[in-house]
């Protein structure tokens, strides 16, 4: 057995560090991976993972700190002093030392790739903050708690803690180390609201790393570092209240400008020719309507702008696969008003399939299945002209059986059998 140290043999304590380094390196990045949104190529993209990662890598951190702490307590062997504080912040190099290795492989990563916006190192500052507080709890549970199954206690306990207060709309979900979810792209990342969060959670690991110094050891200056320290996360606590987050504003679109103009925020611009390709289809069937568009713009879901004429907005969450389709779809609900009538609802449908380029929708009553056969031996440029006739009634949710059949339509048509019922006459 080699030479104790702090209730581990420096053996031990070597090993343990290079797995939980290596456990802790794997987990960041197959949890900050997960939380990357798909296809979007942001710095902001990267710091958002970076931090998520801290979600499942904390807890761990945790336990390993317990697991240490545990140990130590039951030592026989105690430094004194403020040689206390060699275990815990050993902990601590071990474990921002792995954090700082996951962003460093997430960053290569996206230096390969060319990435919109900047790296905020304040972002950076408030994920590693959030381990060094996970890292301070875990320690001082296993020293209050000296038992074999605290460590794992101790984990489950954060997580579960954090993970509630994550998920409070008031302002207390900003005292958790995290960012607020779902990111919004187009809101950006606030510099100020990071360092008050980065303000709040290390003055709360070092009054509570003081705190129990002080109670440890009896010295006084270890008590007065941890009152500063409570001032410290005081004033965090006071800044974040105030909330800082940005609100979204003008974005430097990419463009694509053929043969109809889609623009999306920089960091989605691998999307434009799937983007350009769904709705270039949409844009001609609603050409001479007063739908018709010939500029898409991707806008926030958190903001109702009203736009020139010509140019409608739409939503892109991430790059996954079916972006487009999802986005064509949402815009297309957006034409025509939700019919409270199952009929009325089934014409309407029978549209929307046509502007989607999906196929006609039978129905569910034999007249939609008279209507779908109509119209589905109209040529193109037929239900255009027929939809310039009608659009108002299927904005409006008007479309009756009287709207498909030979005498909707002024213009020569093939009549299908299906026409010789009530709709026909």
């Amino acid at each position: 057995m080699g030479r104790e140290h702090k209730g581990v043999s420096r053996e031990e304590l070597k090993q343990s560090a290079v797995v939980t380094v290596t456990v802790l390196l794997a987990l960041g990045l197959v949890t900050a991976w997960t939380v990357l949104i798909p296809g979007v190529m942001a710095w902001d993209n990267i710091v958002i993972a970076v931090i998520g990662s801290v979600r499942l890598t904390g807890p761990v951190a945790c336990a390993f700190a317990a697991w240490v702490a545990v140990r130590k307590r039951r030592s026989k062997n105690r430094p004194e002093s403020w040689r206390v504080l060699k275990a815990p912040v050993a902990i601590l190099a071990v474990v921002t030392g792995s954090f700082g290795a996951t962003v460093m492989v997430l960053s290569l990563r996206a230096v390969a790739d060319e990435q919109a916006g900047k790296l905020l190192p304040s972002g950076l500052a408030m994920g590693a903050a959030g381990l060094v507080l996970y890292v301070v709890l875990g320690w001082v549970i296993g020293w209050l708690i000296p038992y074999s199954i605290t460590p794992m206690l101790a984990g489950f306990t954060v997580y579960a803690v954090f993970t509630w207060i994550s998920t409070r709309t008031t302002w207390a979900d900003r005292l958790a180390p995290g960012t607020r979810e779902p990111y919004d792209l187009f809101e950006g990342l606030s510099t100020t609201a990071f360092v008050d969060q980065t303000l709040w959670l290390l003055g709360l690991s070092l009054a509570l790393l003081m705190g129990w110094t002080a109670a440890v050891t009896r010295h006084s200056v270890a008590l007065a570092a941890a009152m500063v320290a409570v001032l410290t996360a005081g004033v965090g606590v006071a800044r974040l209240v105030s909330d800082h987050r940005p609100h979204p504003g003008q974005v430097a679109y990419s463009c694509q400008d053929w043969p109809i103009t889609v623009c999306v925020h920089p960091g989605m611009k691998e999307g434009l020719p799937e983007l350009g390709t769904a709705f270039t289809g949409i844009a001609a069937r609603l050409s001479g309507t007063p739908a018709a568009f010939n500029r898409v713009e991707q806008h926030s879901r958190k903001t109702g702008e009203t736009l020139q004429g010509g140019v409608v907005p739409i939503h892109v969450d991430d790059l996954g696969a079916g972006y487009a389709d999802r986005a064509a779809r949402e815009f297309v609900e957006r034409l025509s008003r939700p019919c409270p009538a199952q009929r009325s609802a089934g014409y309407r449908e029978i549209v929307l399939a046509w502007l989607r380029g999906e196929p006609l929708p039978p129905g569910d009553y034999p007249e939609h299945q008279t209507a779908s056969a109509w119209f589905a031996v109209l040529t193109e440029q037929q239900r255009r002209e027929w939809l310039r006739m009608y659009y108002a009634d299927f904005a409006n949710c008007r479309l009756q059986a009287a709207h498909f059949g030979a005498a909707a339509y002024t213009h020569p048509v093939p009549s299908p059998t299906v026409m010789s019922g009530p709709q026909a006459r």
